[in-house]
């Protein structure tokens, strides 16, 4: 993940990073914001979504508004790597932040553990 705008640049009104992500990567655990509206643009690759329960493939130069409250997940559908520009309104870059501190100890962290951090965030469990 790159950070191209954080809170403390945008007043907390938004965030905006660039993800690579692997093929067959791992996805986030589906959840939904109840605070945050998230909003993906693809660059390059095929991005798997799951909205409310409807399976999407977004390419290069697609875009999906995921609505607050609305049940979602993402990953890599292809064979090659993938990019996508990923904002929140507010921001939540802190919460990335906090995430990789959670990845960074050389262990997965338990699944109670992301679900805790989510929660702190607004997020709760699709």
């Amino acid at each position: 993940m790159a950070f191209k705008a954080v809170a403390a640049q945008t007043g907390g009104d938004f965030s905006l990073m660039e993800r690579t992500l692997p093929p067959s990567g791992r996805k986030p655990p589906a959840h939904q914001h109840v605070n945050c509206s998230e909003a993906f643009f693809v660059l390059d690759g095929a991005i798997a979504f799951t909205l409310d329960g409807r399976d999407l493939t977004g390419g290069p130069g697609d875009f999906l508004l995921v609505p607050r409250g609305a049940a979602h997940t993402f990953g890599n559908a292809g064979t090659q790597t993938a990019r996508l520009l990923v904002l929140h309104a507010p921001a939540m870059d802190a919460y990335f932040e906090e995430l990789h501190r959670l990845w960074a100890s050389g262990q997965p962290p338990a699944t109670e553990q992301e679900r805790a951090l989510m929660a702190r965030f607004g997020m709760e469990p699709a």
